[in-house]
């Protein structure tokens, strides 16, 4: 993660749940964080290590019962964990945003399951710039983060601006644009491994592709082979597959 600035709603407070999730918030420290609820039936040995964290962060602690756990997140999967905190801080669109040598753009993922296990992903593979347009596509909703097993608190994410303009911004500063899509015209495995310039890639959603501006104008038009009767694959498992597939190719600056 870099050190660019980010922008946070201190007034706007909300409930992250689950072991990896609040241990991997505690740990990157983008958020104000305010209280950690643990499981009061829970044996403390358990909870140590995010102990450990909250008291070296300054972070009180307060055991309560399942019941309230269930109150403060709204979600049953808390796993006897609750962080309050104040809502994700994206990081601003800024110039230094478009010299990075990776970027990936989520279009139309709207739905949080798929949105939080391709940031897990993206984590994983060194994608650790996000472009999420304003409107149609899922924000860094706890649910997100859940099903991000904490990633989405490791990475850079911009909520700025529609598709159409990171993209544009992208091209405008000298990136190969590669869009994901079902019908794509270039096999993922015969992309050029040799190309020096930085990488934007552009994934679409299960019931909304890729828009159809970006599908005209990106430089590769990319699909994933496929066998069987399924028409298409889960938007968070193609991502992983095309993720996984530029992650060994080299990219300017590492």
């Amino acid at each position: 993660m870099s050190n660019t600035p980010v922008t946070q709603s201190p007034l706007l407070e909300e409930a992250l749940y689950g072991l990896h999730p609040v241990q991997e918030a505690l740990r990157a420290r983008k958020r104000n964080l305010v209280e950690l609820q643990l499981d009061e039936k829970t044996p403390k040995e358990r909870f140590h290590p995010l102990v450990r964290l909250a008291e070296e962060f300054g972070v009180r602690v307060h055991r309560c019962s399942k019941h309230e756990l269930f109150e403060s997140c709204g979600s049953r999967q808390h796993q006897g964990v609750v962080l309050i905190t104040t809502s994700f801080p994206y990081t601003p669109m800024t110039d230094d945003i478009f010299t990075r040598p990776r970027l990936l753009l989520l279009d139309n993922i709207e739905d949080p399951r798929n949105a939080g296990a391709i940031l897990r992903s993206a984590h994983l593979f060194g994608f650790q710039t996000i472009l999420v347009p304003l409107k149609g596509g899922a924000g860094i909703y706890p649910s997100v983060v859940k099903t991000s097993a904490g990633a989405s608190e490791h990475l850079d994410i911009i909520r700025d601006a529609n598709s159409t303009k990171y993209f544009q911004r992208a091209v405008k500063a000298g990136y190969r644009t590669v869009a994901m899509d079902a019908k794509g015209d270039t096999v993922l495995g015969d992309i050029p491994s040799d190309d020096s310039r930085p990488l934007m890639l552009i994934m679409g959603g299960e019931d909304k592709r890729v828009g159809q501006f970006i599908l005209n104008e990106a430089e590769i038009v990319a699909r994933i082979p496929q066998q069987g009767n399924v028409n298409s694959l889960n938007a968070s498992v193609a991502a992983g597959i095309a993720l996984y597939h530029f992650a060994n190719l080299e990219t300017p600056h590492g």
